[in-house]
């Protein structure tokens, strides 16, 4: 059964990891994880929107099967009855993916996705689809802020972004091909963690563009999101974007103790004149707090550059992936999305191929930052989420990290004058995942005292 009043509140609040140890130790049932998670579901969903599908009955019944599984001896999986939310792009066998999209209302895959795959063999309870914009682009769901109703929540990855703030479920997953989990983790006041491109396997996940197309997770804290993407990674033939490499125990990793506090790198990024006065002043006042543990660089004029080159790839392959939707519906999509599905048909090859060589050259400069830092430090959106439900909110400092294809988490730090959160983001060097996931837990832990 549920936890009651206070009990639920406690339970709820409790970050990932702490669940997962005691649903193992037996101290927590996942029955009783999981009713009281439904019963946050239909207290707060018709307000928040974060669900595309929920089946209580269905999560009920994984729940007592996991608990059957604990009490028999048998081993266990390292996400052990841990309910988790997927963004309604990613395919699970039996149960709808509609892709955020009219033209795919209704329908159910026949085979799970890889990570669909991983997390039911580690153990965790799938709650559900969560809310996506269309096709995973631009046009806004119906989910709304949990902090405010009347803000965006962000996108694509919306109603995963929600439904961790709202106490819904401790772990969702999104994808970001522009901002799409940084920045709905910085509205909605979470932490989102995007990893280095090509860690985690997109075999059964909706294809938008296979040059920046990476999944991520949502959590309350960075070491519930090193826990569930230490779980998501590995190497997939069907996905060449993963390498057969040994894992990155991420998890391992993060919550070692760093050898000595770790240095930031403090970057304004390109759109930074335009960004929020609350932000800015947020900003300068935690740079001040580091001190000597935080230095500014100024990114070369050449980076100003990468939005384009990486709207351009986007759009071009869009062009080619989605073009069933434009042919079979182009009446039913919304605007900003067939606009950019034609804008990208319209792109000469030259133009595209020249784009893929940005992130090659974007590196070489980061990796001169790199040797002097743990991490980045910038911020994770313009500012607090808009107002209204018209659109996502703007991804300029999110998709130069997407075309470098390094890993990037934010974290819930700040919080603007009308008591919106605000993300903090921070960058790491590619394949060092598990290194920017130590350095983000030391700040969160730091400046969550």
């Amino acid at each position: 059964m549920a936890a009651d009043g206070g009990q639920a509140a406690s339970l709820l609040a409790l970050g990932a990891v702490e669940l997962r140890d005691r649903l193992a130790s037996g101290a927590l049932d996942a029955i009783t994880l999981v009713e009281t998670c439904i019963a946050r579901i239909e207290a707060r969903e018709a307000e928040v929107g974060a669900w595309a599908f929920f089946d209580a009955g269905f999560a009920r019944h994984q729940a007592k099967v996991m608990d059957e599984m604990r009490r028999s001896g048998r081993p266990i999986g390292p996400l052990h009855g841990l309910p988790v939310g997927l963004k309604d792009v990613i395919d699970t066998a039996r149960m709808p993916t509609e892709n955020g999209c009219a033209l795919d209302a209704g329908r159910v895959p026949m085979q799970d996705a890889a990570i669909v795959e991983k997390l039911k063999a580690a153990g965790a309870i799938i709650m559900g689809k969560t809310v996506s914009t269309e096709l995973a682009f631009m046009h806004p769901g119906r989910t709304r802020n949990p902090h405010n109703l009347a803000h965006t929540p962000g996108g694509s990855s919306s109603g995963s972004a929600a439904a961790v703030a709202d106490g819904m479920v401790p772990l969702t997953v999104g994808t970001q091909t522009g901002g799409s989990v940084i920045r709905p983790a910085s509205f909605c006041g979470v932490t989102g963690f995007k990893p280095t491109f090509g860690a985690i396997s997109r075999r059964g996940v909706l294809k938008q563009s296979q040059t920046l197309d990476t999944l991520g997770v949502f959590a309350t804290d960075p070491t519930g999101a090193a826990m569930l993407a230490d779980v998501l990674c590995g190497y997939d033939p069907a996905d060449s974007a993963t390498r057969p490499a040994p894992h990155p125990a991420m998890e391992r990793t993060a919550l070692s103790a760093p050898p000595m506090p770790p240095v930031f790198a403090v970057v304004r990024p390109p759109g930074w004149d335009g960004a929020h006065d609350d932000l800015k002043e947020a900003f300068l006042a935690l740079e001040e707090e580091l001190g000597e543990q935080a230095f500014a660089v100024e990114l070369p004029a050449l980076f100003g550059e990468a939005a384009a080159q990486r709207q351009r790839i986007n759009f071009a392959e869009m062009s080619r992936n989605y073009y069933r939707y434009e042919r079979d519906g182009a009446e039913t999509l919304g605007a900003v999305t067939l606009e950019a599905i034609r804008e990208g048909a319209a792109t000469p090859a030259r133009d595209y191929l020249a784009a893929l060589d940005w992130p090659g050259i974007l590196n070489a400069g980061l990796d001169e930052i790199f040797t002097r830092c743990d991490a980045i430090l910038c911020p994770a959106a313009p500012g607090p989420a808009p107002e209204g439900l018209g659109s996502t909110g703007d991804a300029i400092f999110n998709g130069l990290w997407t075309l470098c294809g390094t890993p990037a988490v934010t974290l819930p730090l700040l919080t603007a004058s009308n008591g919106l959160p605000m993300g903090v983001q921070l960058v790491g060097r590619r394949e060092e995942d598990g290194r920017l996931l130590r350095s983000a837990r030391w700040l969160f832990e730091r400046l969550s005292e």
